[in-house]
């Protein structure tokens, strides 16, 4: 899924007395694994206690960004790009890291809602590529019918998809889609799914106390070992103005575009969490903008097009990888078939902010949200 959301986890070091004698602070960041900046924060009771976390998150998430991966192939490794090239041929065995993602994005869409549906990506392959031209320089100069998909190609797409498509074998850890023109795609549960599996087992190494960032999807590990703070405080970035996001997107003016990455980010809410997880999907980070109209990543199955309820929604549950999944669902389905789905599941909380500029919450989000 998704795409990079950023979510900004503010620390007020102005607000602390120090960290615990016993444990110290420490940061890091790198890029790369699902094209995105990876931010890490590790308490410790040294430094090459800190450094071995790090290293070990960098390796995990380089090893579950390629056996996720639908567009590269990598010597030694069956990923989403080997499932789909075999699509109508073989059973692919595969990793059960890549097995169980699978498998939980199924069970996920039978239990919670099937706004999202890992069967659809040959449909989410057609805006990928719109998405790709309407990001050349020249693209401008094509003609309208020709950077936007047609309905009949929509259509067509959406109609190569279907779980009963996919194929799993448990005993074997085969998956196979017996439909040749059926794809898998696991951007909606991907990067979720991933950081779940590190974080539990970065617990089972020991860590007590940490905090993981992959482009948005947060999961804080622990409580925050320092004199007078009790938790993990986190900030939701307010979307940009959608008209202002158009304009920019139809600017050719350097200085404009460059003042826009260094605007001051706003934030919707403040919230104090606990070794849980925090998501968000929006419509504010991968989209092109053809005649003044916005189109994100986040596809509508029954529209075939980018949903249009929201500028963003946040989930809050333990597990990060149905965060993942959650949010991008309830994107796509209207506010108050989202409530009720949230707020019938236990242990999940949720932020919708609306595209009239207004904020809805879940029953029980007070627990977490910062009070002004």
């Amino acid at each position: 899924m998704k795409n990079r959301i950023r979510i900004l986890l503010i620390l007020c070091l102005s607000l602390l007395l120090g960290c615990s004698s016993k444990m110290e602070r420490h940061t890091s960041y790198f890029m790369g694994p699902f094209d995105t900046k990876i931010d890490i924060i590790v308490y410790t009771k040294n430094q090459n206690d800190a450094e071995k976390y790090h290293n070990y998150i960098n390796d995990r998430f380089e090893e579950l960004h390629k056996l996720y991966d639908k567009y590269n192939s990598y010597d030694g490794i069956n990923n989403i790009k080997t499932i789909n090239e075999n699509a109508g041929i073989n059973p692919i065995t595969v990793h059960k890291d890549l097995y169980n993602l699978i498998d939980d994005s199924i069970k996920w869409h039978e239990e919670y809602s099937d706004e999202t549906d890992i069967s659809m990506g040959r449909l989410f392959n057609i805006w990928s590529k719109y998405r790709d031209l309407n990001s050349d320089e020249d693209a401008d100069q094509i003609s309208v019918e020709k950077r936007l998909p047609s309905e009949e190609e929509l259509k067509e797409a959406k109609n190569y998809s279907g779980l009963e498509h996919i194929i799993l074998n448990k005993e074997d850890m085969t998956v196979f889609i017996d439909d040749k023109n059926v794809q898998i795609d696991v951007g909606a549960t991907a990067k979720g799914y991933a950081v779940e599996l590190v974080a539990q087992e970065l617990k089972d190494l020991g860590l007590e106390s940490g905090m993981i960032n992959v482009g948005g999807n947060v999961r804080a590990i622990g409580i925050v070992p320092e004199k007078n703070r009790d938790s993990w405080y986190f900030g939701i970035i307010k979307p940009y103005d959608l008209q202002y996001m158009i304009d920019i997107s139809n600017s050719n003016d350097v200085e404009k575009v460059l003042k826009q990455i260094d605007k001051e980010d706003e934030y919707l809410a403040y919230l104090h969490m606990n070794d849980i997880s925090l998501v968000t999907s929006g419509d504010y980070q991968r989209y092109f903008v053809v005649e003044d109209k916005l189109y994100h990543h986040l596809i509508d199955k029954d529209t075939y097009k980018p949903g249009d309820y929201f500028r963003s929604v946040s989930v809050i549950t333990q597990d990060s990888g149905l965060a993942d999944f959650l949010s991008t669902s309830l994107f796509l389905m209207p506010f108050e078939d989202g409530k009720k789905l949230v707020d019938k599941t236990d242990g999940v909380e949720a932020i919708w902010y609306m595209k009239d500029g207004s904020i809805n919450y879940s029953n029980d989000i007070d627990k977490y949200l910062e009070k002004k």
